[in-house]
């Protein structure tokens, strides 16, 4: 054995530590000394980071469409460049990875991050949750189109 298998450290220890030596095991092919469970949580949390990142751009999308909507008064460069800027992230990722993209039409997570915006337009603006629509008003297609924003 050499240096790299006698030098393991705990993934609860240091976790970034950890993965270096991870890598390293793996380059060095010393397949048997490598912490299999730790390596697929890592990699399975990988697939829900991303999904969780995606879902939080949504929510702040929606909440600024929101506050658009009901609160006409207020619009801004700020808020166009936060819609603007949300939905090419949101795209940015669906390009970097093809398998969110079914996201934008399963409701319950459409549902999960709509309820998300309603919260966060409420306690921004002020306005009560029940002024805003129960569920979300507009479609996907809507939500993503450059350019595209409710009217009043």
């Amino acid at each position: 054995m050499n240096g790299i298998a006698n030098s393991i450290t705990c993934y609860e220890t240091d976790i970034v530590a950890w993965a270096h030596e991870q890598v390293a095991l793996i380059r060095a092919g010393q397949f048997q000394h490598l912490d299999w469970a730790h390596i697929a949580e890592e990699i399975e949390d990988v697939g829900k980071s991303e999904q969780r990142e995606i879902a939080s751009r949504m929510a702040v999308l929606l909440m600024h469409l929101l506050k658009w909507e009901f609160q006409p008064n207020f619009r801004g460069n700020s808020w166009l460049r936060t819609i603007r800027d949300q939905r090419e992230s949101i795209e940015d990722r669906l390009e970097d990875i093809p398998s969110l993209r079914p996201k934008l039409s399963d409701e319950k997570w459409i549902r999960i991050a709509y309820r998300d915006a309603v919260s966060m337009a409420a306690k921004e603006t002020g306005l009560s949750a029940a002024i805003f629509p129960e569920t979300c008003p507009w479609t996907m297609e809507q939500v993503m189109t450059k350019g595209w924003f409710p009217t009043t």
